[in-house]
């Protein structure tokens, strides 16, 4: 009986697994922006805003000596996830796209950010903490703007704000154009 409880718990982790693995992901791409076919969860009807935009970074790295010198890969991917972004009906709908399309700027404004870090990172004794607190610094610096980004431009309501925001992420993106995927 032991044995069926723990197939069946083996299977449960398999599946979500799986499913995060399997889960659509748009990555970031300078020409291709974001569309409002894009958004294909149900909209939350008990959240008062327009859309929601789902966006984050995510890393792979390998450490290896065997050319006789220490070696870091890594990969840095910004992603916009569509399952889990939705959008009601709107009024001006161009405005509200480029205000969403904003939230996946800055998270590819972070992966730029982590790209940069890792490929300063001098490899130490303790690789695995050391990258995994470079990610979590940069992620709860995304977090924190992204926050502060809605709560500048009130979710979009705030024009002056919105395009200070959006000249701004530009601007940034640009200083870092090197660390672009």
């Amino acid at each position: 009986m032991k044995n069926v409880g723990f197939l069946i718990i083996i299977l449960l982790i398999s599946s979500a697994v799986l499913a995060q693995e399997k889960q659509e992901k748009i990555r970031w791409q300078q020409d291709r922006p974001l569309t409002w076919k894009d958004f294909k969860a149900l909209p939350d009807d008990s959240n008062s805003y327009s859309a929601n935009t789902n966006s984050g970074i995510s890393y792979t790295w390998s450490y290896s000596t065997s050319s006789g010198t220490p070696i870091l890969e890594h990969e840095v991917f910004s992603n916009f996830y569509p399952q889990l972004s939705w959008v009601k009906e709107i009024e001006n709908e161009q405005y509200l796209l480029a205000h969403e399309q904003l939230h996946f700027d800055i998270s590819e404004l972070h992966a730029r950010k982590l790209r940069k870090a890792l490929e300063q990172y001098e490899i130490g004794r303790n690789i695995r903490q050391d990258l995994k607190r470079i990610y979590q610094k940069i992620e709860a610096e995304r977090t924190a703007m992204q926050n502060k980004f809605d709560k500048e431009t009130s979710h979009s309501e705030f024009r002056e704000a919105e395009i200070k925001w959006r000249k701004f992420i530009q601007q940034e993106l640009k200083k870092l154009q090197q660390y672009s995927s």
